[in-house]
């Protein structure tokens, strides 16, 4: 194995490992979501009604691709921590000493927070036949490969966003400040907890140029097998091929910051 997969794969390994032994992390980046799932969609369902949805549709079964945008943003963003451990503890500055390429460094930690995020979210759709009499759905098995898919797209993505944030600040704290004021509101501008429909036309700009918009939507896709789900989503060779775009745009950018600090 050469130096450079050598130090993709041992900074991946380390990732999941360190990440699997806090419990506390693991519960926080997958129980949240459940909750606020369940929370929201009996709160919400007596007043969902959407414009274009397909008849019948629920709230939880409307949320329910939403929450595992949700869970993917939260492992992403719990992932991103290490980084800024890293550097405190001096494990990072070991590495970037190290003769390695950088874009090898970046491939380590951004497919480990990926990975993670991906087990996390295919631990909840995998949830989905146990929660069919609240959802009204069921999952067919093909669309696990597809949104399993979707969901590394859109982890890569998420990770990559995370580690060039992490890179440039020195707290947790900052950390998580930052988090919050980009990142959330790209989960909610995304279709996740409202769609398009309906909503101001600002606001539907928003979550035209929102790239989370289109993970999402290929979500709602692969679960219902469908070409056309309404509610103002787009195609989906559109979701499919933003998601894609997004996630090779935001890991081709992420090296770069190492070559300037």
């Amino acid at each position: 194995m050469s130096a450079a997969a050598l130090t993709t794969y041992s900074l991946w390994r380390r990732e999941v490992i360190r990440f699997l032994r806090q419990r506390n992390r693991v519960m926080g980046a997958l129980l949240q979501p459940i909750i606020f799932w369940f929370l929201f969609g009996f709160g919400l369902g007596a007043s969902f009604r959407p414009s274009e949805a397909p008849e019948g549709l629920s709230y939880l079964e409307y949320y329910f691709p939403g929450t595992i945008a949700l869970i993917v943003l939260f492992t992403a963003i719990f992932s991103s921590i290490s980084i800024i451990e890293d550097r405190n503890e001096g494990f990072l500055q070991s590495v970037l000493v190290a003769p390695v390429p950088r874009l090898s460094i970046v491939l380590g930690k951004v497919l480990g927070g990926a990975t993670l995020a991906l087990i996390h979210g295919l631990v909840f759709a995998l949830l989905a036949p146990l929660f069919a009499p609240l959802t009204g759905f069921q999952i067919h098995p093909l669309s696990f490969l597809y949104l399993a898919g979707t969901m590394l797209m859109v982890a890569v993505g998420l990770s990559a966003i995370g580690f060039t944030l992490a890179w440039r600040t020195d707290s947790v704290g900052g950390f998580h400040a930052i988090m919050s004021v980009i990142l959330f509101p790209m989960w909610l501008l995304s279709g996740a907890f409202f769609p398009a429909a309906g909503v101001p036309t600002f606001l539907q700009w928003l979550m035209l140029l929102n790239p989370m918009t289109y993970g999402v939507g290929a979500m709602r896709y692969a679960m219902y097998r469908s070409t056309d789900v309404g509610m103002e989503i787009p195609s989906l060779g559109v979701c499919f091929g933003v998601t894609l775009g997004f996630a090779g745009l935001m890991l081709s950018l992420a090296p770069r910051l190492l070559k300037k600090s």
